[in-house]
């Protein structure tokens, strides 16, 4: 080693020097903006590792950042959603509670309109596993001095009858249930029939002669033949009628949704409900008369034809008297289910 050296010394010496004189050199040149040519040549030099090192650091940092706020922003998504969740349940809640109160105002309105028939409000809380039966159960029973026989309405029109009686529920039967039938007539033409249940959505309306014209729209109201609903109350309009033998085939589409009962209202007494003040004014304002909850007159009989016994009709007949029998008129009471 030291006989290689002594070899090469004068080539050591040599690019010793001249190395020695670039850097003199260096030193004294100047470039643009005063700059000296070694620090240009140290910046060059430098620069590249610097750049290197401080993006290393750059992406390490950003990596240890992105994954720490990466679990807070993880953190804090599940706490919204959690709040999210809990406010679209309290969202559903007070929906709820609000059709309920539309729901319970419209029946205490109803209520307060009719003072003259006992009427007691209950919720329906069940229905039947049958497919073929049309019936629902409703909060109240014997304890409530709830009878059978005795009617089921809302505030749109009639829903069915109290067939059985336990001591805190009832089972209601539907208007559309097949073995379900209700005294009916038009509001029009006071052509009397009965309302049949078929066990579909819509019911029927039996033993309407072929002669009597029957359009679509028509209102039809109970007439207190059954026993059952007192005279006046809304069951529907017609969807359809048909000539048949030896009746007419009357579809009849209900006045209140019997898929979507919730609230209803028993009637203790066949008390009839008469016109009030506030159905007068609402009638005055809409130019037509209103059926719901209002009994309709009879039409007048010629007095050739009326029975000396026979008694003007009334608008309002005290409970006892629902239950005596009818002064004979000249329409034919059609059969009973």
């Amino acid at each position: 080693m030291a006989e290689m050296l002594s070899r090469h010394r004068p080539i050591f010496l040599l690019a010793t020097l001249v190395l020695a004189q670039v850097l003199l050199l260096a030193f004294q040149i100047k470039r643009d903006h005063d700059v000296r040519l070694i620090r240009y040549w140290a910046a060059e030099i430098v620069m590249p590792g610097d750049r290197g090192a401080t993006w290393t650091f750059s992406k390490i940092s950003g990596v240890w950042t992105g994954y720490i706020g990466l679990r807070s922003a993880r953190s804090e998504n599940e706490t919204l959603r959690t709040k999210v969740g809990e406010l679209e349940l309290r969202n559903r809640e007070l929906e709820t509670q609000a059709k309920e109160a539309v729901r319970l105002a419209a029946l205490l309105d109803f209520r307060e309109a009719h003072p003259e028939a006992a009427m007691l409000a209950a919720q329906v809380i069940g229905a039947s596993a049958d497919p073929s039966s049309e019936t629902i159960f409703i909060n109240r029973g014997d304890r409530d001095k709830v009878r059978r026989n005795q009617a089921v309405i809302t505030p749109d029109g009639i829903i069915g009858k109290i067939v059985e009686v336990l001591p805190t529920t009832s089972q209601v039967l539907l208007i559309n249930d097949k073995d379900s039938g209700v005294g009916a007539l038009f509001a029009e033409s006071r052509t009397h029939g009965i309302v049949k249940g078929t066990g579909d959505p819509q019911p029927r309306m039996d033993y309407v002669v072929n002669d009597e014209h029957v359009q679509p729209g028509e209102v039809i109201l109970t007439s207190g033949e059954d026993r059952i609903f007192p005279k006046g109350l809304l069951i529907g309009t017609v969807t359809k009628a048909t000539a048949g033998y030896p009746f007419q085939t009357i579809q009849v589409q209900t006045a209140a949704r019997l898929d979507r009962l919730e609230d209803v209202l028993v009637l203790l007494t066949r008390q009839e409900l008469t016109p009030n003040k506030h159905d007068e004014s609402a009638d005055g304002q809409n130019g037509q008369p209103s059926d719901q909850g209002v009994v309709q007159p009879e039409p007048k009989v010629p007095p050739a034809a009326a029975p000396s016994s026979a008694k003007a009709p009334s608008t309002a007949r005290p409970p006892a008297a629902s239950a005596a029998p009818k002064a004979p008129s000249e329409t034919p009471t059609p059969p009973q289910d």
